[in-house]
Protein backbone atom coordinates (compact mmCIF):
# COMPACT_ATOMS: atom_id res chain seq x y z
CA UNK A 1 0.00 0.00 0.00
CA UNK A 2 1.16 3.57 -1.22
CA UNK A 3 2.22 5.45 1.90
CA UNK A 4 0.49 8.80 2.06
CA UNK A 5 2.29 12.16 2.06
CA UNK A 6 0.05 13.85 4.95
CA UNK A 7 -0.47 17.45 3.64
CA UNK A 8 -1.34 20.20 5.55
CA UNK A 9 -2.58 23.65 3.61
CA UNK A 10 -2.40 27.25 4.88
CA UNK A 11 -3.94 30.14 3.19
CA UNK A 12 -6.02 33.30 3.98
CA UNK A 13 -8.20 32.92 1.26
CA UNK A 14 -10.75 30.31 1.40
CA UNK A 15 -10.75 30.18 -3.09
CA UNK A 16 -7.58 29.47 -2.75
CA UNK A 17 -7.44 26.64 -0.21
CA UNK A 18 -10.41 25.36 -1.73
CA UNK A 19 -8.75 25.13 -5.37
CA UNK A 20 -5.60 24.02 -3.73
CA UNK A 21 -7.92 20.81 -2.09
CA UNK A 22 -9.93 20.30 -5.49
CA UNK A 23 -5.88 20.17 -7.37
CA UNK A 24 -4.52 18.24 -4.83
CA UNK A 25 -6.82 15.48 -5.40
CA UNK A 26 -5.53 13.85 -8.39
CA UNK A 27 -2.49 13.12 -6.53
CA UNK A 28 -3.20 9.42 -5.13
CA UNK A 29 -0.19 9.84 -2.41
CA UNK A 30 -1.76 13.25 -1.08
CA UNK A 31 -3.33 13.02 2.60
CA UNK A 32 -4.74 16.59 3.08
CA UNK A 33 -5.04 16.40 7.10
CA UNK A 34 -6.36 19.84 7.53
CA UNK A 35 -6.23 23.41 6.63
CA UNK A 36 -6.02 26.54 8.13
CA UNK A 37 -6.55 30.19 7.30
CA UNK A 38 -3.50 32.23 9.42
CA UNK A 39 0.04 31.56 10.87
CA UNK A 40 -0.64 31.45 14.29
CA UNK A 41 -3.13 28.55 12.97
CA UNK A 42 -0.46 26.93 11.00
CA UNK A 43 1.97 26.43 14.24
CA UNK A 44 -0.36 25.23 16.23
CA UNK A 45 -1.37 22.53 13.54
CA UNK A 46 2.24 21.81 12.31
CA UNK A 47 3.08 20.87 16.13
CA UNK A 48 -0.09 19.26 16.98
CA UNK A 49 -0.43 16.86 13.94
CA UNK A 50 3.67 16.66 12.79
CA UNK A 51 2.74 16.57 8.62
CA UNK A 52 5.29 15.92 5.88
CA UNK A 53 4.00 18.52 3.49
CA UNK A 54 2.93 21.93 3.87
CA UNK A 55 1.60 24.40 1.28
CA UNK A 56 2.40 27.55 3.08
CA UNK A 57 1.16 30.83 1.44
CA UNK A 58 3.61 33.86 2.33
CA UNK A 59 1.27 36.41 2.59
CA UNK A 60 -1.12 36.72 5.44
CA UNK A 61 -2.14 39.15 8.14
CA UNK A 62 -0.04 38.59 11.34
CA UNK A 63 2.32 35.62 11.06
CA UNK A 64 2.80 35.15 7.11
CA UNK A 65 4.79 32.40 6.00
CA UNK A 66 8.19 33.64 6.60
CA UNK A 67 7.02 34.09 10.45
CA UNK A 68 5.81 30.47 10.43
CA UNK A 69 9.34 28.98 9.32
CA UNK A 70 10.97 31.38 11.96
CA UNK A 71 8.74 30.16 15.08
CA UNK A 72 9.29 26.91 14.50
CA UNK A 73 13.12 27.31 13.50
CA UNK A 74 14.20 25.18 16.68
CA UNK A 75 12.06 22.14 16.00
CA UNK A 76 11.68 19.44 13.12
CA UNK A 77 10.04 21.34 10.10
CA UNK A 78 8.30 19.29 7.66
CA UNK A 79 8.97 20.07 3.71
CA UNK A 80 7.53 23.69 2.93
CA UNK A 81 5.89 25.05 -0.54
CA UNK A 82 5.69 28.26 -0.49
CA UNK A 83 2.83 29.78 -2.56
CA UNK A 84 1.84 33.44 -3.39
CA UNK A 85 0.65 35.89 -6.12
CA UNK A 86 3.94 37.88 -5.79
CA UNK A 87 6.88 36.25 -7.39
CA UNK A 88 9.15 38.91 -5.87
CA UNK A 89 9.60 36.37 -2.71
CA UNK A 90 11.01 34.19 -4.32
CA UNK A 91 14.55 33.94 -3.26
CA UNK A 92 13.35 34.82 0.06
CA UNK A 93 11.04 31.87 0.21
CA UNK A 94 14.15 29.23 -0.84
CA UNK A 95 16.47 31.13 1.77
CA UNK A 96 14.04 30.08 4.00
CA UNK A 97 14.57 26.63 2.94
CA UNK A 98 11.58 26.03 1.08
CA UNK A 99 11.31 22.67 -0.78
CA UNK A 100 9.56 24.61 -3.39
CA UNK A 101 7.77 27.80 -5.15
CA UNK A 102 4.34 28.33 -6.27
CA UNK A 103 2.93 31.48 -8.03
CA UNK A 104 -0.65 31.79 -8.10
CA UNK A 105 -2.11 31.40 -10.40
CA UNK A 106 -0.80 27.71 -9.40
CA UNK A 107 0.17 25.78 -12.95
CA UNK A 108 -1.01 22.14 -13.21
CA UNK A 109 2.14 21.35 -15.22
CA UNK A 110 4.42 23.38 -12.07
CA UNK A 111 2.63 21.32 -9.47
CA UNK A 112 3.40 18.10 -10.90
CA UNK A 113 6.77 19.19 -10.73
CA UNK A 114 6.63 20.40 -7.39
CA UNK A 115 5.20 16.83 -6.34
CA UNK A 116 8.01 15.30 -7.82
CA UNK A 117 10.48 17.27 -5.50
CA UNK A 118 8.33 16.54 -2.59
CA UNK A 119 8.51 12.60 -3.24
CA UNK A 120 12.43 12.93 -3.92
CA UNK A 121 12.65 14.99 -0.46
CA UNK A 122 10.84 12.26 1.42
CA UNK A 123 12.61 9.02 0.36
CA UNK A 124 16.09 11.08 0.86
CA UNK A 125 14.43 12.16 4.32
CA UNK A 126 13.23 8.35 5.11
CA UNK A 127 17.24 7.13 4.50
CA UNK A 128 18.12 9.35 6.95
CA UNK A 129 15.68 8.72 9.57
CA UNK A 130 15.78 4.19 9.15
CA UNK A 131 19.75 4.87 9.57
CA UNK A 132 18.69 6.78 12.90
CA UNK A 133 15.84 4.21 13.98
CA UNK A 134 19.14 1.63 13.42
CA UNK A 135 21.40 3.30 15.62
CA UNK A 136 18.74 3.54 18.34
CA UNK A 137 18.54 -0.05 18.01
CA UNK A 138 22.10 -0.60 18.18
CA UNK A 139 22.11 1.62 21.52
CA UNK A 140 19.47 -0.19 23.27
CA UNK A 141 21.10 -3.68 23.00
CA UNK A 142 23.14 -2.56 26.06
CA UNK A 143 21.69 -3.09 29.31
CA UNK A 144 22.59 -0.75 30.68
CA UNK A 145 24.05 0.92 28.04
CA UNK A 146 27.40 1.92 29.55
CA UNK A 147 29.63 2.21 26.60
CA UNK A 148 29.69 4.88 23.91
CA UNK A 149 28.25 3.40 20.79
CA UNK A 150 31.41 4.55 18.73
CA UNK A 151 34.38 6.55 19.15
CA UNK A 152 37.10 7.48 16.54
CA UNK A 153 40.29 7.07 18.01
CA UNK A 154 43.10 9.09 17.05
CA UNK A 155 46.86 8.51 16.18
CA UNK A 156 49.59 9.87 14.38
CA UNK A 157 49.53 6.57 12.61
CA UNK A 158 46.37 6.84 11.24
CA UNK A 159 46.97 9.78 9.25
CA UNK A 160 48.62 9.67 5.64
CA UNK A 161 51.48 12.91 4.57
CA UNK A 162 48.53 15.23 3.47
CA UNK A 163 46.54 14.58 7.09
CA UNK A 164 43.81 12.99 5.62
CA UNK A 165 43.34 9.43 7.56
CA UNK A 166 44.66 5.97 6.16
CA UNK A 167 42.46 4.55 8.74
CA UNK A 168 39.51 5.04 11.35
CA UNK A 169 39.60 3.20 14.32
CA UNK A 170 35.52 2.49 15.83
CA UNK A 171 35.48 1.46 19.49
CA UNK A 172 32.01 -0.45 20.32
CA UNK A 173 31.34 -2.27 23.50
CA UNK A 174 35.21 -1.98 24.46
CA UNK A 175 35.97 -3.84 21.11
CA UNK A 176 38.10 -1.52 18.42
CA UNK A 177 37.41 -1.88 14.94
CA UNK A 178 40.30 -0.94 12.34
CA UNK A 179 38.43 0.20 9.20
CA UNK A 180 40.68 0.51 6.38
CA UNK A 181 39.55 4.07 4.60
CA UNK A 182 39.84 2.27 0.72
CA UNK A 183 37.11 -0.14 1.58
CA UNK A 184 34.32 2.36 2.66
CA UNK A 185 31.70 2.19 -0.05
CA UNK A 186 29.86 5.27 0.81
CA UNK A 187 28.98 7.24 4.22
CA UNK A 188 25.38 8.30 5.63
CA UNK A 189 24.55 10.78 7.96
CA UNK A 190 22.22 9.87 10.59
CA UNK A 191 21.50 12.68 13.05
CA UNK A 192 24.45 12.93 15.51
CA UNK A 193 26.27 9.55 13.77
CA UNK A 194 27.48 8.37 10.83
CA UNK A 195 26.91 4.92 9.02
CA UNK A 196 30.00 3.51 7.02
CA UNK A 197 29.16 0.58 4.60
CA UNK A 198 32.19 -1.55 4.09
CA UNK A 199 33.21 -4.60 3.30
CA UNK A 200 29.39 -5.24 3.48
CA UNK A 201 29.04 -4.13 7.34
CA UNK A 202 28.00 -1.05 8.36
CA UNK A 203 29.81 1.05 11.41
CA UNK A 204 28.49 3.61 13.32
CA UNK A 205 30.61 6.21 14.73
CA UNK A 206 29.82 9.46 16.37
CA UNK A 207 30.66 12.35 13.81
CA UNK A 208 29.63 15.36 11.64
CA UNK A 209 29.28 15.01 7.99
CA UNK A 210 31.44 18.68 7.84
CA UNK A 211 34.13 16.93 10.24
CA UNK A 212 33.91 13.40 8.06
CA UNK A 213 34.61 15.51 4.95
CA UNK A 214 37.75 17.46 6.45
CA UNK A 215 38.96 14.06 8.00
CA UNK A 216 39.13 12.04 4.10
CA UNK A 217 40.62 12.70 1.27
CA UNK A 218 38.70 14.67 -1.60
CA UNK A 219 40.19 12.48 -4.03
CA UNK A 220 38.92 9.63 -3.15
CA UNK A 221 35.76 10.57 -1.05
CA UNK A 222 33.12 13.12 -2.81
CA UNK A 223 29.61 14.19 -1.08
CA UNK A 224 26.65 13.39 -3.58
CA UNK A 225 24.29 14.67 -1.11
CA UNK A 226 24.04 16.62 2.41
CA UNK A 227 23.51 13.36 3.93
CA UNK A 228 25.52 10.85 1.64
CA UNK A 229 29.53 11.00 0.87
CA UNK A 230 31.14 8.07 -1.73
CA UNK A 231 33.93 6.50 -2.53
CA UNK A 232 34.43 7.26 -6.36
CA UNK A 233 36.58 4.53 -6.56
CA UNK A 234 33.83 1.90 -5.72
CA UNK A 235 31.23 3.40 -8.50
CA UNK A 236 30.55 0.77 -11.06
CA UNK A 237 27.70 2.82 -12.90
CA UNK A 238 26.54 6.02 -13.68
CA UNK A 239 22.69 6.53 -15.11
CA UNK A 240 20.63 9.73 -15.38
CA UNK A 241 17.15 9.71 -14.08
CA UNK A 242 14.47 12.53 -14.75
CA UNK A 243 14.61 15.65 -14.03
CA UNK A 244 18.66 15.84 -15.19
CA UNK A 245 19.60 13.71 -12.44
CA UNK A 246 21.61 10.89 -11.83
CA UNK A 247 21.68 7.25 -10.18
CA UNK A 248 25.10 6.19 -8.92
CA UNK A 249 25.57 2.25 -8.70
CA UNK A 250 28.19 1.01 -6.32
CA UNK A 251 29.87 -2.01 -6.44
CA UNK A 252 28.10 -3.75 -3.97
CA UNK A 253 25.07 -2.81 -5.80
CA UNK A 254 24.16 0.22 -3.89
CA UNK A 255 22.05 2.58 -5.70
CA UNK A 256 22.23 6.17 -4.40
CA UNK A 257 20.74 9.45 -5.66
CA UNK A 258 23.06 12.31 -6.73
CA UNK A 259 21.43 15.76 -5.40
CA UNK A 260 21.18 18.61 -7.61
CA UNK A 261 23.14 20.80 -5.56
CA UNK A 262 26.23 17.94 -5.72
CA UNK A 263 26.07 17.70 -9.73
CA UNK A 264 29.25 19.00 -10.46
CA UNK A 265 30.70 15.72 -8.35
CA UNK A 266 29.48 13.97 -12.41
CA UNK A 267 32.85 15.81 -13.68
CA UNK A 268 34.93 12.77 -12.53
CA UNK A 269 33.09 10.07 -14.29
CA UNK A 270 31.91 12.13 -17.56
Amino acid sequence: MQKKIRTLLVDDEPLALRGLQIRLKEFEDVEIIGTCSNGREAIKKIRAERPALVFLDIQMPGFDGFAVIKALAKEEIPLIVFATAFDQYAIKAFESHAQDYLLKPIDTDRLHETMNRVREAIKERITVEQNAKLIELIRSMDNPPTLELSEIINTQELVNENNYETHLNIKDRGQITRVDITTIEWIDAAGDYMCLHADGKTHILRETMKNMEKRLDPEIFQRVHRSTIININKVKELQPTTGGKYQITLESGADLQVSRNYRDVLGRFL
